[in-house]
């Protein structure tokens, strides 16, 4: 194989690149060069041209949105793909749409995010033990990638995990497009899952075996915070809180002074 890195339009651009990168930070600006799925880069593409009236004014950052977070997180959050207004037009994950918006919240109302509200990069939003990923980084149309698309970005989300490995504790998985993506790139890290096969479900929990220094790794399902799901309560802010608290507990992460303002249902 060539020692040299292949053109970002290449359809191997992230495997040959992802291993290569030797932090965090790197591995977030490689992904946002990436232009490997031709659907995804069009779809992405024309949800800038277009936009939606609301935000006629905003120049969308239309690239792979990267993951969001401290490079020693002891707790991974792992959802689907951006949306083509939200974190496709503010360039970080889970920002300026209605899932990020219930999701932000509950990770302010427990202790893990700075302020409550997630708008634009730069708006000052911190997370305390947490980074936030997906296993598809550019938004696809109707929020469904197939799954070459899915596995042709694996390499992002498996080099990811490989560098928070030495702090990683435990991730939630909010929902099950995620929790079927995740497994096999966590075997291909090293991590042993249990058997039978965990099946997701919200609240569901499972513990792999780490061979290599002997720490498990701790699964935690969650609903992803969909519009549709919170707005059918499938899932509600307390039911999403709890399972972040249950994560946040898992990783050891120190207690912080909750939001004093008080929690919704």
């Amino acid at each position: 194989m060539s020692s040299r890195r292949p053109p970002p339009d290449s359809h191997d651009y992230p495997a040959r690149t992802a291993p290569r990168t030797s932090s965090p930070s790197k591995l977030d600006a490689a992904v946002t060069t990436c232009r490997a799925c031709p659907r995804l880069v069009a779809w992405r593409e024309e949800a800038a041209r277009i936009k939606r009236r609301a935000f006629r004014d905003w120049q969308y950052w239309a690239r792979p949105v990267p993951g969001f977070g401290p490079a020693d997180a002891p707790l991974a959050i792992v959802g689907l793909a951006p949306a083509a207004h939200g974190g496709n037009r503010t360039g970080r994950i889970f920002t300026g749409d209605p899932s990020g918006d219930a999701l932000y919240a509950a990770l302010h109302d427990i202790g893990l995010a700075s302020q409550p509200t997630a708008t634009h990069r730069g708006d000052g939003l911190e997370l305390y033990g947490v980074r936030i990923t997906v296993p598809v980084h550019c938004a696809p149309p109707g929020n469904r990638p197939t799954t070459g698309e899915r596995d042709t970005c694996r390499p992002w989300l498996a080099r990811e995990l490989e560098l928070l490995r030495p702090t990683l504790r435990a991730i939630l998985v909010l929902g099950g497009f995620a929790w079927q993506a995740l497994l096999p790139v966590l075997t291909d890290t090293g991590w042993q899952l249990p058997r039978p096969r965990p099946v997701f479900g919200h609240g569901a929990e499972a513990l792999l075996a780490d061979p290599g220094d002997g720490r498990p790794l701790h699964l935690v399902g969650g609903y992803h915070p969909s519009q549709r799901n919170m707005s059918t309560r499938t899932l509600t802010p307390a039911m999403l809180r709890d399972v972040l608290r249950r994560g946040a507990e898992i990783a050891e992460l120190p207690a912080r002074p909750p939001h004093r303002g008080r929690p919704g249902p």
